[in-house]
């Protein structure tokens, strides 16, 4: 019987408590948008207000990143765009949808394969909580 070594090293425990403490982060700021503007509103004026919380906060963040897509080793020149990657580790999906639906997440799993990041949060403003509308990923 083959057995596992589930130890986690030094650097992975260091990532995995730098993606806890960002996430936490960008929860915080995320229920503050929320607090403020309530749910029914545009993903885009969701997005702007959460960059401006981070700004407020000092948290580094670009948005609507760019990724290339490939197809049959052909760029082609339409590109994927990532709501929001924060502090260069977490991939944040804004959504004002009903409910998160599998494709949301898929949509999420397919951009952390491509970029080789490890944790995505969907960010679902159309809540009456915004605790109710987190969803982590992981890849």
């Amino acid at each position: 019987m083959k057995t596992f070594n589930h130890r986690v090293t030094k650097p992975q425990r260091n990532n995995l408590e730098k993606e806890d403490k960002i996430s936490k982060e960008i929860i915080r700021c995320a229920i503050e948008v929320h607090k403020q503007l309530g749910p029914g509103l545009l993903e885009s004026i969701y997005e702007e207000c959460l960059c401006k919380e981070f700004k407020f906060n000092e948290i580094k963040y670009t948005r609507q990143k760019e990724i290339p897509i490939i197809y049959k080793n052909i760029e082609l020149p339409e590109k994927y765009r990532i709501d929001l990657v924060v502090e260069d580790f977490i991939i944040t999906e804004i959504k004002c949808v009903e409910n998160i639906l599998p494709v949301h997440q898929a949509q999420l799993l397919t951009y952390l394969k491509l970029t080789g990041l490890r944790l995505g949060l969907i960010l679902n403003f159309n809540s009456d909580l915004m605790k109710n509308g987190i969803k982590r990923v992981v890849l």
